[in-house]
């Protein structure tokens, strides 16, 4: 039975990931919302206008009512400010299952944020959420997300052909990670 907490905030060495509000609307769209060489590895395309991500973030916003809505803002601890989002999703109440996504800007790529952020939300559903199972997959055209995903302890499935249209009407085969919560507490046993 999966334990919904909603969204409290979570800390790393690095980073707080912390819900979303209205006042990162902007640096939201400025980071990584309308940026194109995001929006080619997400199904939703690249905001044109601050008006579709206002709207966007209102969604989030409200959503937060729900204890079962995880959606963090993934914020940098030195004051930069945020540089990016991570949510569970897809909860399935008959496997105690759900799945994970993030985008991180441009910007802070290869810096190991998003092993960080993604590291704390296994963390969080493993252990408080009592989650079975976490599902991600990335493009194939992006292995550097199945790196994160790997350093985060999943290990990959399969790749399911043809999985995603993105915004630009290309097909995008997608490879497709998985940990168990019988694995990460094994893996965090090894850690101590």
């Amino acid at each position: 039975m999966i334990y919904f907490k909603g969204t409290p905030v979570l800390r790393t060495n690095r980073l707080n990931l912390r819900k979303l509000c209205m006042d990162d609307t902007q640096r939201a769209f400025d980071h990584w919302l309308s940026d194109e060489r995001i929006s080619d590895h997400r199904v939703s395309p690249a905001h044109k206008t601050i008006a579709e991500t206002h709207k966007r973030m209102e969604k989030t916003v409200d959503g937060y009512v729900s204890k079962e809505f995880c959606h963090w803002g993934i914020e940098l601890k030195d004051g930069s400010g945020l540089i990016g989002e991570i949510d569970l999703y897809d909860f399935d109440s008959s496997t105690g299952n759900c799945e994970v996504s993030y985008s991180i800007g441009y910007d802070w790529w290869n810096k190991g944020y998003g092993t960080e952020a993604l590291k704390a939300v296994v963390e969080f559903a493993f252990i408080h959420m009592n989650v079975h199972k976490l599902s991600a997959a990335h493009n194939t055209d992006n292995p550097a997300s199945g790196r994160i995903m790997e350093k985060a302890g999943m290990k990959q499935e399969g790749v399911i052909r043809h999985m995603i249209r993105n915004a630009k009407d290309h097909y995008k085969d997608c490879a497709v990670y998985g940990l168990l919560r019988e694995e990460y507490l094994l893996q965090r046993e090894g850690d101590v």
